[in-house]
């Protein structure tokens, strides 16, 4: 029962922000990314990312962030995550600035699986995000803080063109649909939804490079102002195993 009133409340809200009028923003930015994934043992692992984020058409900082996570394999299709996420924000929109940095604070919990059909790995997410932002007016921070609840579904496939020892080419396309919640959501829980496809070629065990484009269409808390945003996203994975095979 649980698990249909999510997806009624993930279609309700695409439903609705389909329907309504809309003020648009149109915007290009860059997102570059170091993944590190620090294997344990066969079934721990650590993922560690910082983010860069940067406008294209009037060259300013979106934001950065640093996450780090705890992920745990229950088997080879079902995999658990939690960790932590913050977030310095400059501004959302280039030709606004300000002289100081909105910090975000983020808690999230996931639960990911896949499965593979022939060359074709399917993999889903659900995933549960507590975002503390600190209170700020156009002058500067004040005290305090905004807590709202989001909840993100991506499904993700990866199709495999070319994989030769250690060295690999593939390619990658999700769809993802975040909702807002919380008594601080007022006029905007559809949050954002993200169409991304890529393509990602594995330099060697360790090294892979990934170069992709995200369609980012989010909803502001005024409820009728949106941002629709033309992403690069170019991310360098790194991996370091402690787990050595007997």
């Amino acid at each position: 029962m649980r698990i249909n009133n999510i997806l009624f409340l993930f279609l309700g809200c695409a439903f609705s922000y389909a329907q309504t009028e809309k003020n648009v923003d149109h915007q290009s930015l860059l997102w570059t990314r170091y993944y590190n994934l620090l294997t344990i043992n066969n079934k721990w692992s650590i993922h560690s990312e910082f983010d860069n984020r940067v406008f294209l058409n009037s060259f300013e900082n979106n934001l950065y962030e640093f996450r780090v996570q705890g992920r745990y394999k229950i088997n080879k299709d079902i995999e658990i995550g939690a960790g932590y996420a913050y977030f310095s924000v400059a501004t959302q929109d280039p030709e606004i600035t300000f002289d100081f940095r909105i910090p975000e604070n983020r808690g999230q919990q996931d639960v990911m699986w896949k499965q593979d059909i022939g060359r074709i790995t399917l993999l889903q997410r659900f995933q549960v995000e507590e975002r503390f932002f600190h209170n700020a007016n156009k002058e500067g921070l004040v005290s305090g803080t905004t807590f709202f609840w989001r909840f993100r579904y991506r499904i993700q496939g990866e199709y495999s063109f070319w994989k030769k020892e250690d060295q690999y080419l593939k390619t990658i396309v999700h769809d993802e649909l975040m909702i807002n919640a919380g008594k601080n959501v007022v006029k905007n829980t559809f949050d954002q939804n993200r169409i991304y496809a890529a393509l990602q070629y594995g330099v060697n065990k360790n090294l892979a490079l990934e170069l992709g484009y995200l369609n980012s269409f989010q909803q502001r808390a005024s409820g009728v102002d949106y941002f629709d945003r033309d992403i690069i996203r170019f991310t360098f994975y790194h991996k370091i195993n402690l787990h050595k095979k007997k």
